[in-house]
């Protein structure tokens, strides 16, 4: 047990280490972010200082919200109810059930019935990316915002959605998604680490023009620029990342938009986090083989060298890691007492895991999320975590190898909402 832990500091101080060092060379970049915020006054319009604001145009540009539902009778109610009460002047809603088979259709019929610029269609069970094409058939707005059902918009969210939109070369927009399920130590754990891996991270690739995915539960596409890229792939599990890789391939570039908040349920257990980044990692494989001429193609800007080096970080890596555990661990139980030499291992952890920790606390900060420091005391579990997220692509791997079936392998919702998402009651 002792060689076993020791290898497993080793290496998951090795991993912190060169991560942390990356994050370290990407913190001048999203200071850069937050200094050239533009910081508008409370009465300007929603789309001043943006693509959309343009002489002669007094009106901002109208929104559809596409909402695809597949058995969320849960969830989805909250969710259309919190982007009808968002404070946006012109925008609809548009619903598409998934051949569900609890009331979800019937609760987004009640809906429709009762909110204006609600709107409900069905359609025979067919998966995510074609729910959301259906929907889009249907929109009318000029900014085509693509959510999941379990998503609770903040009052300013669509707002801050256009507002990510500062040129004409940006045709797509990610928002901020925050965890509304803190009752469990596991989500609490997600939402402390996902500020840096979403808030520090993207605001870094923002800058660098290379932010390579538009989030699934919080995104913003330009209806003229979806027009060029064609609608969502049906036959891959992570249509959200593809289509982000086509926006760039059509000559465009994707932003954030880190007060564009959308709270979403985070997996509460260890099964569903492992399903839903399995999920992840077959996406990110799959989005690959489809454009793998744009890998480290300078064709493409920033952006093409920049995905040989997620190639090397989301897939190489992970498998280097386990097999360097593994070669340690062996190691160490044949009794050579060179393999793990303490002092070694101890001046990892102490180089990486204050780096990391400090790279934690500031990401936290810049969200301009004090309070989650609170979960601090769930981070002894990054080491297990880091682990299980390597094994999680090698398993991507060897299912896309096997060419598995790509199911969806939807989380079950709670409805848990544990924060305040500043809608009220």
């Amino acid at each position: 047990m002792t060689e076993i832990l020791a290898a497993t500091a080793l290496v998951f101080g090795m991993t912190m280490l060169a991560v942390g060092i990356v994050r370290l060379l990407m913190l001048p970049f999203a200071l850069r972010y937050e200094m050239r915020r533009s910081h508008l006054p409370p009465d300007a319009p929603p789309h001043a200082g943006t693509f959309f604001d343009r002489p002669g145009r007094t009106s901002p540009p109208s929104i559809s919200v596409i909402v695809p539902a597949y058995n969320e009778g849960v969830v989805v109610e909250t969710c259309v109810r919190s982007i009808a009460r968002t404070r946006y002047p012109d925008f609809e809603v548009v619903c598409v059930d998934d051949g569900s088979s609890d009331d979800t259709y019937a609760k987004l019929q009640a809906l429709a019935a009762e909110l204006p610029g609600v709107h409900a269609y069905t359609q025979p069970n067919r998966g995510k990316g074609a729910a959301l094409n259906h929907g889009l058939s249907y929109a009318r707005g000029e900014i085509l915002v693509l959510v999941d059902a379990d998503g609770v918009f903040g009052p300013d969210t669509l707002t801050e959605m256009v507002r990510g939109f500062t040129d004409e070369r940006i045709g797509a927009v990610c928002g901020d998604d925050r965890t509304v399920n803190l009752d469990r130590v596991q989500t609490r754990f997600l939402a402390m680490i996902n500020h840096v891996g979403t808030g520090l991270v993207r605001r870094a690739l923002t800058v660098l023009h290379c932010l390579p995915i538009v989030s699934g539960n919080t995104g913003a596409f330009r209806r003229d620029v979806l027009e060029r890229t064609g609608p969502l792939r049906e036959d891959t599990i992570g249509e959200d990342l593809e289509l982000t890789w086509r926006v760039y391939r059509a000559g465009y570039r994707a932003a954030f938009a880190p007060r564009a908040l959308v709270y979403a349920e985070s997996p509460s257990t260890l099964p569903a986090l492992w399903n839903q980044r399995v999920r992840w990692g077959r996406g990110l494989l799959q989005t690959i083989r489809l454009h793998h001429d744009m890998t480290g193609n300078p064709r493409y800007g920033s952006f093409g060298p920049y995905l040989a080096f997620n190639l090397i970080a989301q897939v190489l890596g992970p498998v280097l890691q386990v097999a360097a555990l593994a070669v340690f661990v062996a190691l160490a139980f044949l009794g050579d007492p060179g393999v793990l030499p303490a002092t070694f291992w101890q001046v990892l952890l102490l180089l990486s895991v204050p780096l990391s920790v400090a790279l934690l606390v500031l990401a936290v900060l810049v969200d301009r999320s004090p309070g989650d420091l609170r979960h601090a005391w769930t981070l002894p579990l990054w080491p297990f975590f880091s682990t299980v997220m390597s094994l999680v692509m090698l398993r991507a791997i060897w299912l896309e190898l096997r060419g598995a079936e790509s199911r969806w392998n939807k989380m079950d919702r709670s409805g848990t909402i544990s924060v305040d998402t500043g809608q009220g009651s």
